[in-house]
């Protein structure tokens, strides 16, 4: 079975790459179970400047991404492999990311992903590809790297393998496990007390049965406090 491959298309090819080269995307990567694939729109610009934006119809602040170098850098990368690609577009318009998606997104053969910068993109670069529009969030970030960066990261430690336990990933805040989308419990560990806090009693009894209960609980109440919206 072909690794998940992820083409990420971007004016700052550096921003991105330092994060994939640690912690867990590098884990995933190592194991052979994702790779990735960078790819310099500015490259695909023409004239001696390689400008990728220019000011919009219209008048307004600010610049838009020209679509030439977008199309171009677009199907130059779809070219490069023969699985079909899920193509995401980063966007704050776009539908909001939670952990459904991203367990969507680990299902599929290939994903590509197009950062924006600027005010935006011309419409046509909307309206050229079949896009799954995405924002990570309700506020305005300089560029769609981070966002691209979060999926990233949230969609490849879903992949088989990667965590030490498969069924962390389950087991974490929003992961979809056997107690639907709660938070998750309180964790502890060594000491037993410090600053005069400690570790529950049913935690050091070592009762399985009643430890499940427990985290069951706390993380219904810490869901309840904190987000009741997803109860």
């Amino acid at each position: 079975m072909k690794p998940l491959r992820i083409d990420i298309l971007t004016l700052f090819p550096g921003l991105v790459s330092a994060v994939l080269e640690e912690s867990i995307p590098r884990i995933a990567r190592e194991k052979g179970v994702v790779e990735y694939h960078l790819t310099n729109f500015r490259d695909f610009a023409q004239g001696v400047h390689q400008a990728v934006d220019d000011r919009p119809y219209g008048g307004g602040a600010g610049m838009v991404l020209k679509p030439e170098p977008v199309f171009k850098a677009v199907r130059h990368v779809l070219a490069a492999d023969d699985r079909p690609a899920h193509m995401v577009l980063l966007t704050p318009q776009g539908r909001r990311f939670d952990q459904q998606t991203a367990l969507d997104l680990s299902g599929k053969q290939r994903l590509l992903m197009l950062c924006g910068r600027y005010e935006g993109y011309d419409e046509r670069i909307r309206q050229g590809f079949g896009w799954d529009e995405i924002s990570i969030g309700d506020y305005v970030l300089s560029g769609g790297e981070l966002g691209a960066l979060v999926i990233t990261d949230a969609v490849v430690r879903l992949l088989p393998g990667v965590l030490g336990r498969d069924e962390s990933a389950q087991e974490d805040s929003f992961g979809l496990g056997q107690h639907g989308k709660l938070l998750e419990y309180p964790h502890y560990t060594r000491p037993v007390e410090f600053e005069g806090m400690t570790v529950p009693q049913v935690l050091q009894s070592g009762h399985h049965a009643e430890i499940a209960k427990w985290r069951l609980e706390q993380a219904r109440k810490r869901t309840q406090e904190r987000r009741p919206d997803l109860l």
